[in-house]
C-alpha cells in the first residue's frame, strides 16, 4: 500500500506527515483544547461567588485571602515537580493523573466546611498545575512546526474558560441552588477532557511521551535567560491572579451588581480568546516578541489606571484594557518554547518559570486583599499593580529577544 507524505513548513520548523499522523495530531490538538477549557474555571468561578461563599460558611477575610491564594501556591509547588512526574510515567500519564485530581478536587470542596473548601481547591488546583508545565513540552514536542498557532489555540481556550467560569457560575448559583453545586459542576468538564486525553495518549502515534532526555539533564537555576523569563512569567502571573481573585469585588464595591461584575470580569478573560490566536503565532513567526509583550503591558496599565482612578466612570472600558493587558499570558508561554531549543529543554524551562514564577504570583491576591484591608480602599493596590507592571514591561522586553537558554 503506498503511503502519501505531507511536508510542511512553518515558523521555523519542517514537518513530515502521513495521513495517519495528521488524524492522530488533529485528536490530540482537540484533547490539549478541552483541557486548556478546565485550567481557570476551577478559580474565576470562585470570585463572583465569594461573597456567599463566607456569608454560608462564616469565614473572615483571612480565609477568603488564603483560598485565593492557594492556586498560586499549588501551581508553585506542583510546578516544581511535573517535570520528575512526566519522567516517571510519561508527559500523557502525567496530564492523565492531573485531570483526575481536578475533577476529584472540584468535587471535594464543595462537600463540607471551610477546612474542606480549602483541602478540595489544594487538590484541584495542584492537577492544573501539573498540566500548566506539561502543556508547552506537548505543543514543543507534538507540535514543532506550529508552535505559535498552537500555543495560541491552547491559550485562547483556556481564556474561554476563565471566562465561562466568571459569567456562567453566577448563573449556576441561581439555576442550582447555591455556590456548592454551582462550582462542583465544573467536575463535568474535567471528565470529559480526561476522557479525549485518554483517547488522544493511547490511540495516536503522536502522542505525548517522557520528556526524553531530560533526567540527568542540566540545570538552568544558573542560567540568566531562565531567570528573565521566570521573572517576566512570575510578574504576569502575580497581576492575573491578583485581578481573577480581586477584581470581581473592586468593581462591585464602585456600584456595579454582582451578576454583571461577573459578566464584566469574563469579558476580560473572553478578550484573551482573540488576541491568543492572532497575536501569538504572529509574535512566534518574529526573531523577537518584545514589542508585542510591551504594547500588551501598556493596554494594562491603562485599564489598572481606570480601575484605580475612576472605577465607575466606564468600568466596561477598563475591563476590556484589562483584558487586553492579561492577554500578554499567550506571549508567556510562546516565550517559554522559543527559548528552548529541545523538549527537555522546555521541559526544565516551564518548570522553573512556572514553579517559581506562581510562587511569587502566589503574594498577589493576598498583598492585593491585605493592601485593602490596610487602606480601607482599593487605590494603594491597584498602585501596587500598576508598579509591577512597569517591573513587567522590562522582564517581557528583555524575554522576547532571540535567544536560547
Amino acid at each position: 500500500m503506498r503511503v502519501e507524505h505531507r511536508e510542511t513548513e512553518l515558523d521555523g520548523a519542517v514537518e513530515v506527515r502521513t495521513p495517519g499522523v495528521v488524524t492522530a495530531g488533529a485528536l490530540l490538538a482537540v484533547a490539549v483544547v478541552l483541557t486548556a477549557l478546565n485550567l481557570r474555571p476551577a478559580i474565576t468561578g470562585v470570585g463572583p461567588m465569594l461573597a456567599e461563599m463566607r456569608a454560608d460558611l462564616g469565614t473572615s477575610v483571612v480565609w477568603a485571602g488564603l483560598l485565593t491564594t492557594l492556586p498560586t501556591l499549588c501551581f508553585a509547588g506542583a510546578g516544581l515537580a511535573a517535570p520528575l512526574l512526566a519522567r516517571r510515567a510519561g508527559v500523557g500519564a502525567a496530564i492523565a493523573i492531573a485531570l483526575a485530581a481536578l475533577a476529584a478536587g472540584l468535587v471535594l470542596r464543595v462537600l463540607d466546611g471551610p477546612a474542606v473548601v480549602l483541602g478540595g481547591t489544594l487538590v484541584a488546583t495542584a492537577g492544573i498545575a501539573l498540566i500548566n508545565v506539561l502543556i508547552p513540552v506537548v505543543i514543543k514536542d507534538s507540535f514543532p512546526a506550529r508552535i505559535g498557532v498552537l500555543t495560541g489555540v491552547y491559550t485562547a481556550a483556556l481564556q474561554g474558560g476563565g471566562a465561562l467560569g466568571s459569567a456562567v457560575t453566577p448563573r449556576l448559583g441561581d439555576a442550582l441552588g447555591g455556590w456548592r453545586p454551582a462550582l462542583g459542576g465544573w467536575a463535568v468538564l474535567a471528565v470529559v477532557a480526561l476522557l479525549a486525553w485518554i483517547l488522544a495518549s493511547r490511540g495516536t502515534g503522536r502522542a505525548p511521551r517522557p520528556a526524553d532526555g531530560a533526567e540527568g539533564g542540566r540545570s538552568l537555576l544558573r542560567n540568566r535567560l531562565a531567570w528573565i523569563v521566570t521573572g517576566f512569567f512570575g510578574l504576569q502571573a502575580f497581576y492575573a491572579y491578583a485581578a481573577m481573585g480581586w477584581f470581581p469585588q473592586v468593581l462591585m464595591d464602585s456600584g456595579i451588581p454582582r451578576d454583571d461584575a461577573g459578566l464584566l470580569f469574563g469579558l476580560v478573560s473572553l478578550i484573551a480568546v482573540p488576541i491568543s490566536l492572532v497575536v501569538a503565532p504572529m509574535a512566534a513567526r518574529r526573531r523577537g516578541q518584545s514589542p508585542w509583550i510591551v504594547g500588551l503591558s501598556v493596554f494594562g496599565i491603562a485599564g489598572t489606571a481606570g480601575l484605580m482612578l475612576a472605577p465607575s466612570w466606564s468600568p466596561l472600558l477598563w475591563s476590556i484594557l484589562v483584558g487586553l493587558g492579561m492577554s500578554v499570558f499567550s506571549l508567556g508561554l510562546t516565550v517559554i518554547a522559543l527559548r528552548a531549543r529541545t523538549g527537555a529543554d522546555t521541559a526544565r524551562l516551564s518548570g522553573m518559570a512556572q514553579g517559581f514564577g506562581y510562587l511569587f504570583a502566589a503574594l498577589g491576591p493576598f498583598l492585593f486583599g491585605l493592601l485593602h484591608d490596610l487602606a480601607h480602599g482599593w487605590s494603594v493596590p491597584l498602585g501596587m499593580l500598576l508598579a509591577l507592571l512597569g517591573v513587567q514591561m522590562v522582564f517581557g522586553a528583555l524575554a522576547g529577544r532571540h535567544r536560547f537558554v
